[in-house]
């Protein structure tokens, strides 16, 4: 039986720039965030809140170190707390977190079109770099900004107009691939199209994506 083609396919020669947010929606990396929470509070003796994630999530690197001093009335300073995660996330994202699931193949896609490429992602600045070196994500993007960079994280749609304004690509010619709610909002309030992603990590959500977005993908290869 054959399959539908995703509508998306057709419709991607109208953009003139395709931007990503990295985890769980250009690289499977979603699974490593819930234990490194649970090995980070368990050092001051703090079990993992059962929606911790879900509170967090879209919060920049930054914020999201503001949230667990306050909350968790950690001793350390920010700039501490964000130096152990930056120590405890690195080596996995050498080693261990790998392109989902022909990702690769479409970015490469995109640049034989001559597509301009960003990425706009909640991560700090020191981990996307990381990623981005083994990934060789350099020789696609034309633009990689975090959330730390810019005022406010998603929801708010700060990180995809100022990736929008580095590639120098109105809003509305620019299309986002996210894998979260706060991000696909983000997305469309900067005034762009957005594409949700299929990931395990946020599979219980998949219906509201669905609904959210102005389309969807289960994984990369619908699109090539």
């Amino acid at each position: 039986m054959m399959t539908k083609e995703n509508p998306l396919k057709k419709k991607l020669p109208e953009f003139k720039a395709i931007l990503f947010d990295l985890d769980g929606t250009l690289v499977d990396s979603m699974w490593m965030w819930r234990q490194i929470d649970i090995e980070y509070l368990s050092r001051f003796g703090i079990a993992l809140p059962e929606r911790l994630q879900e509170e967090i999530e879209g919060m920049s690197f930054s914020e999201t170190a503001v949230y667990f001093k306050e909350r968790f009335e950690l001793p350390d300073s920010i700039e501490t707390i964000k130096a152990d995660w930056n120590a405890m996330t690195a080596y996995k994202y050498r080693h261990e977190v790998f392109f989902k699931k022909d990702a690769q193949n479409f970015l490469k896609l995109c640049k034989h079109r001559n597509m301009k490429m960003g990425v706009a992602t909640s991560n700090s600045r020191e981990l996307v770099e990381i990623a981005a070196q083994a990934l060789s994500l350099h020789d696609y993007m034309d633009c990689i900004m975090t959330a730390c960079e810019v005022e406010k994280g998603k929801p708010s749609p700060d990180i995809y107009l100022a990736v929008a304004e580095k590639l120098q690509v109105p809003p509305s010619k620019c299309l986002v691939f996210e894998d979260i709610l706060p991000g696909i909002e983000a997305g469309q309030a900067a005034g762009m199209k957005v594409c949700a992603v299929d990931d395990l990590y946020s599979k219980e959500i998949k219906d509201k994506k669905v609904k959210m977005a102005d389309y969807f993908i289960n994984s990369y290869t619908e699109l090539l």
